[in-house]
């Protein structure tokens, strides 16, 4: 029977705030690193792949953060594969206090297959077809949503980014978690340290590769109970590549 993964993972100095709590892109690349090892275990990792030429692509991410873990806390990272939807492949997260087991972090991702060799989409009916692969349950019921630049905004241009040496991955593509340190880092000192990130959405729409100069478009919105919403939108050549929806 396949089970879930489950990393106990003691939070170290390099991956917290100056408030020494837990840099959400911390917790991106905890997960990231659990999706590698979960699927090497179910035998579709970047090896296994690599024999068909194909790779896995990071299509929508949608993360609740209950409450942000503090350094040098012991925590759980827990990831498992739940199940096709279509040309989506949906894999869930959790993360817990190791001493009370209080939920920490909620996520829920969906994902691509792509040909390497042309960059298209690839069916992949080995892992459709494969129940015993996947775990059905729910870190998060709903799948993650479909975003977009709230309609009649200007959002204003904040920074602009040149795809460096250390944003790029093995796929030779900007790493998907490089995407919310981009946004982290376009949002006002003052509301990042002062403020608890409560959730964020991300939608990748385009890869983004070396030589790119990357426009990041901004747009804040007061929420519900106080809170902030911010998008963050980053734009190759006019087109969007990626937008990130942020709240605190």
């Amino acid at each position: 029977m396949i089970e879930k993964y489950n990393a106990v993972k003691r939070v170290p100095s390099f991956d917290v705030d100056m408030s020494s709590t837990l840099k959400p892109v911390s917790f991106l690349n905890y997960a990231q690193e659990a999706a590698n090892i979960h699927a090497d275990y179910i035998g579709v990792g970047f090896d296994s792949m690599q024999v068909t030429r194909k790779g896995w692509v990071l299509s929508r991410m949608h993360v609740v953060f209950h409450r942000l873990p503090k350094w040098r806390d012991n925590i759980n990272v827990l990831s498992w594969h739940k199940g096709a939807s279509g040309l989506l492949f949906l894999r869930d997260f959790e993360v817990f206090d190791n001493a009370s087991r209080e939920k920490l972090i909620s996520a829920t991702t969906s994902w691509l297959v792509i040909d390497i060799d042309t960059r298209r989409l690839s069916k992949f009916p080995e892992l459709v077809d494969s129940d015993d692969k996947c775990i059905k349950e729910d870190a998060m019921t709903e799948q993650a949503p479909k975003i977009a630049m709230p309609k009649e905004v200007v959002p204003e241009c904040v920074a602009v980014r040149d795809v460096a040496y250390s944003d790029l991955d093995m796929m030779g593509h900007v790493n998907n978690v490089k995407y919310t340190e981009w946004a982290m880092n376009a949002i006002e000192l003052d509301v990042t340290t002062t403020r608890h990130l409560k959730e964020l959405v991300i939608n990748f729409n385009s890869e983004v590769k070396p030589g790119d100069k990357v426009e990041l478009y901004r747009h804040k919105e007061d929420g519900e109970d106080g809170a902030l919403v911010y998008y963050i939108e980053g734009r190759v050549n006019g087109k969007a590549s990626f937008i990130e929806k942020l709240v605190f």
